[in-house]
């Protein structure tokens, strides 16, 4: 949960997520629906997917692997994740390399290289912290003594370098660039993306939903029907043509969502339907069922909160 997500936002996930699953076995034997349901405004569904994969292979073989190569094998599992359940929950000897690992290793020995480019030489340097004896002999305390001091001391602006432990080891401090590492590339323009969506209802009060592909972006997830995201701007006449039948719709708004390397604009169309035309509509599209149940990420959240709004009927 926490990859590319802040502790504050996990947390209340993650408290409801032990409180479902407190075994692995529990999470195992759950249906994925119901885990990205839970996982739903999290983002980054490919984490739930892959946990729930990986608790279904842990739970076959009866126990977690304890080693970086044989964890390397689980779904989801990469290099530092493995490294650090290696050194944290089994007391390997290794050295999980993180955001804050990779700015002590650069400003350690002033690698000027720019991230992301310098990251395959961070990891080897990094590998070479726990040389020391304490270090070997106490792989969970040092992991976790790195991570916190990267953190809280070696932090990536205003380092104070004063109350470092590595200060008179450190090429950055003594260079007085310490500040400047790890260096980054700049960051390119994030692309906008354009959508139509659909919120169709059903005389029950539920609305039409479909779930899209396994894989990929927000893969397994509920969404509304609608078109596809892409970079040119939907005429209404034209985005109409994919809606899921012919009836007066109503123009909710449109709702904006970043998501890592794009911008997304979605409008958002509302109609209700009789239950007696339910029948007409194309299973493409999906099947009326309760968004309250349904595992709908953050922007098809968005898309839903638009209906609170004053209409304007198109």
């Amino acid at each position: 949960m926490l990859q590319q997500t802040t502790v504050k936002a996990v947390i209340s996930y993650y408290e409801r997520f032990l409180t479902h699953y407190p075994t692995v076995q529990d999470l195992a034997a759950a249906p994925l629906e119901d885990v990205l349901h839970l996982w739903a405004g999290l983002g980054y569904y490919a984490r739930a997917r892959n946990l729930h994969a990986c608790a279904k292979r842990v739970s076959e073989r009866g126990g977690f692997p304890n080693t970086v190569e044989e964890l390397l094998t689980l779904p989801g599992i990469g290099a530092y994740t493995a490294r650090a359940i290696a050194a944290i929950a089994f007391g390997r000897p290794v050295v999980p390399v993180d955001g804050n690992v990779e700015r002590i290793t650069a400003r350690l020995n002033a690698t000027e290289e720019p991230l992301p480019a310098a990251r395959p030489l961070l990891a080897k340097q990094a590998a070479l912290l726990n040389a020391d004896p304490d270090a070997q002999s106490r792989p969970s305390d040092f992991a976790q003594a790195l991570f916190d001091l990267g953190a809280t001391i070696c932090t990536p602006r205003n380092p104070t370098c004063l109350t470092c432990p590595w200060q008179t080891s450190c090429i950055a401090h003594a260079r007085g660039i310490a500040a400047q590492l790890p260096a980054k590339q700049p960051k390119q323009t994030r692309p906008t993306r354009y959508g139509i969506h659909f919120l169709l209802h059903d005389s029950n009060g539920q609305a039409l939903l479909r779930t899209r592909p396994p894989t990929g972006l927000l893969g397994g997830m509920d969404e509304l029907p609608g078109t596809d995201w892409r970079s040119a701007p939907w005429s209404e006449d034209e985005a109409l043509t994919h809606a899921p039948c012919l009836t007066d719709w109503t123009h909710r708004g449109e709702i904006r969502h970043v998501f890592t390397h794009f911008t997304l604009y979605l409008t958002v169309y509302e109609a209700y339907l009789p239950q007696s035309h339910n029948a007409g509509i194309d299973s493409s599209f999906g099947t009326f069922r309760s968004t309250t149940r349904a595992a709908l990420p953050g922007v098809m959240k968005k898309c839903l909160a638009l209906t609170k709004q004053t209409p304007e009927t198109r």
